[in-house]
């Protein structure tokens, strides 16, 4: 079960990734042009916090289901750079990622016109995926 957990977790974040890059760009684009807050915008931020949610428990799962710390000690896993990335700084970053998604579909709910709609959700939405970006572990992905 873990190692099917740990293909669903790594497949899953392609669209995790497309989500967040198709979300956040739609709202950078239609803030920019002044375009009105449709349906569509509402439904596509929707699926990409769903589907952001989604990886974060598969994530949450496995993390507890690895058992890092029967094989090393927490010094160790901090001195060793490639194990706190995966046990620390993926997670963590991932969680802020995730809580910054919801935040932004949260406020622009509450905002009355297209215009604030939209800069709510650009603005958590990069945010979120500049975290994303940035702690994606490419060597993996791109298999080095």
């Amino acid at each position: 079960m873990y190692s099917t957990l740990k293909i669903l977790h790594r497949y899953w974040a392609y669209l995790v990734l497309f989500m967040i890059v198709v979300a956040t760009f739609n709202a950078l684009y239609k803030s920019i042009t002044k375009k009105e807050y449709e349906a569509r915008d509402f439904r596509m931020s929707l699926f990409t916090l769903i589907v952001s949610h989604i990886h974060l428990l598969i994530g949450v799962v496995l993390w507890f289901a690895a058992d890092y710390f029967s094989e090393m000690s927490m010094g160790e896993i901090m001195k060793n750079a490639t194990m706190r990335s995966n046990v620390v700084e993926h997670p963590l970053t991932m969680i802020i990622a995730v809580a910054l998604i919801t935040i932004g579909y949260s406020k622009h709910k509450k905002k009355l016109t297209s215009k604030n709609k939209l800069k709510t959700i650009a603005i958590f939405y990069t945010l979120a995926l500049i975290l994303v970006l940035a702690k994606i572990p490419w060597k993996i992905w791109l298999g080095l």
